[in-house]
């Protein structure tokens, strides 16, 4: 009995070693903003909070509302630094999600905090790049009486967190090259979306490129710039939040 509980401990021992190890591996490896973002974003004006990074306009646009951004999975959150300085460029404050090994679940609901944190801010929307588009849909989910809409960058919701029979508003950004959010998957997760969503398929756009980090295992070469993925990004975006804003107007219901 002594000997197989002494075998066992080993065994064990090695079993915990083997994961310490792997995870040591895993969690040191991520996904770093490209040179190339570098040079298009002015770093110095990014405000770095606790866990999350802010941007305001650059003028002296007021700010019209709240965009929360969670990041995709292994990605360090500046790398989507350029869409995000563009789209608060025309009035919005975004805020990017820092979590915890850079996997967004981790910090699910850091929108309450980032929420909190700017009470003259009146109306919130959230969005997510792959993994961290699951995140943010499941807080959508959650809070749709608070947070105004949801944005899916390569990216779809959970099964339990099914808009189906909703009219939530839902702007699903995908791409015709990406390697991971196939065109397949979106396609058969479409019945998960609201009523209300607007998808848009991004030709030649592949999965990195909804950031700035360079390449992707798994992904598609992507048939368009880094550049003009994220500047159609940018446009679709706004133009959709844009309108958010306008609808809400209209209804009575102007933050």
């Amino acid at each position: 009995m002594k000997k197989t509980l002494k075998i066992l401990g080993v065994g064990l021992a090695v079993l915990v070693a083997v994961t310490a190890a792997f995870f040591v591996i895993w969690s040191g490896f991520d996904y770093e903003p490209s040179k190339q973002l570098h040079s298009l974003v002015d770093e110095k004006k990014v405000v770095e909070k606790d866990d999350y990074y802010v941007f305001k306009p650059q003028t002296n646009k007021e700010i019209k509302a709240g965009y929360i951004i969670y990041q995709g999975a292994k990605v360090e959150p500046l790398a989507y630094g350029y869409y995000a300085q563009q789209i608060a460029n025309e009035g919005y404050l975004v805020a990017v999600v820092d979590a915890p090994f850079n996997m967004s679940f981790f910090s699910q609901n850091k929108a309450t905090d980032i929420v909190k944190s700017y009470p003259k801010i009146s109306a919130w929307f959230i969005g997510g790049h792959s993994l961290g588009g699951v995140s943010a849909a499941s807080y959508a989910y959650d809070h749709q009486n608070s947070i105004k809409g949801l944005v899916l960058l390569a990216s779809y919701p959970m099964n339990k967190n099914d808009f189906s029979t909703s009219t939530y508003p839902i702007l699903s950004l995908t791409g015709e090259r990406d390697g991971l959010s196939t065109p397949e998957k979106i396609k058969e997760t479409k019945h998960l979306l609201s009523k209300n969503t607007e998808l848009v398929q991004v030709k030649g756009a592949n999965h990195a490129q909804f950031g700035m980090y360079g390449k992707q295992k798994g992904d598609n070469k992507a048939s368009i710039s880094p550049k003009e993925q994220q500047d159609e990004l940018v446009k679709r975006t706004i133009k959709w939040v844009n309108s958010q804003m306008k609808k809400s107007v209209s209804n009575g219901t102007d933050p």
